[in-house]
């Protein structure tokens, strides 16, 4: 474990994510110069996904931020939908089964929405700084 990384810990988060789709570039322009654009894609991105799978899509949205304000650029995140051709091919070559999954480093993993097991990853290949609030919730020094 090395605390002063050149390059960001990869963190790859494989779950059911909300699919958009676009229209042409023309026809984006046009939506978007009468104002239907954003209403257009927000009652998609609001339609995307069943009630349950869009609350889990929320908690891990939230544990993102979360992990962002801890670590900031010392972390490389990405969301991968479980169900595109990415998050197929992940789950096949980290042997997942459920979801949301949580790959550190590409290589050790956690499994659901209880992050704490995927912060302790984290936290292991990347000490939390002076002054930060840990995972845990309390300032370090404190």
């Amino acid at each position: 474990m090395e605390a002063d990384r050149l390059s960001p810990l990869s963190v790859q988060v494989v779950a059911y994510a909300p699919t958009l789709f676009r229209h042409c570039q023309h026809c984006e322009v046009a939506f978007e110069g009468v104002g239907l654009a954003e209403r257009m894609h927000r009652n998609e991105a609001r339609d995307a996904l069943p009630d349950d799978l869009a609350a889990e899509f929320q908690r891990v949205s939230d544990w993102v931020h979360a992990l962002l304000e801890r670590h900031g650029p010392r972390v490389a995140v990405s969301v991968i939908d479980a169900a595109s051709i990415e998050g197929v091919w992940k789950s096949l070559r980290h042997g997942l089964r459920r979801f949301p999954a949580v790959i550190v480093d590409n290589r050790a993993t956690a499994i659901g929405t209880d992050f704490r097991a995927a912060d302790a990853l984290i936290d292991d290949r990347l000490p939390v700084l002076p002054g930060s609030v840990p995972a845990g919730g309390r300032k370090e020094g404190t």
